[in-house]
């Protein structure tokens, strides 16, 4: 029996100079995990980024073995020297991230927001405080 593509779930493949991005829309859980797993394994063995994004503005839900597959991602680009963001996610998956402590492992930017204004902002000094009274 061959398994059926999820209607409510979608991965889509886009390349660019030494970066990969996959927009991921719909459900993220036990019946489509493995898709997901499949396809960033496929863009690192062809492409060989040095990055890989994994645009979940889409995501509508993402169970345990959804944020398994994440990790599971993590560790296959952390072991290839691949630096992986997650861009856009929704405030649910915030929660889920923080709640389960793997928040940190995931270098994250808004949706719209451009590469290069990313570096820009992770560069530019965090101006000085001033003391309340």
């Amino acid at each position: 029996m061959t398994a059926l593509p999820h209607p409510l779930f979608t991965v889509t493949a886009e390349t660019g100079p030494g970066t990969v991005r996959l927009r991921i829309g719909g459900d993220l859980d036990y019946d489509t995990s493995g898709e997901l797993a499949a396809q960033a394994e496929a863009c690192l063995d062809t492409h060989g980024p040095d990055a890989l994004h994994l645009d979940c503005s889409k995501l509508l839900m993402c169970d345990s073995m959804g944020v398994s597959t994440l990790l599971q991602i993590h560790r296959s680009t952390s072991a290839r020297g691949v630096r992986l963001h997650l861009d856009g996610p929704p405030p649910f998956l915030e929660r889920i991230l923080t709640v389960t402590g793997i928040r940190a492992i995931f270098e994250t930017r808004e949706t719209g927001e451009q590469p290069e204004q990313a570096a820009d902002e992770a560069a530019r000094p965090a101006p000085p405080q001033t003391p309340s009274r």
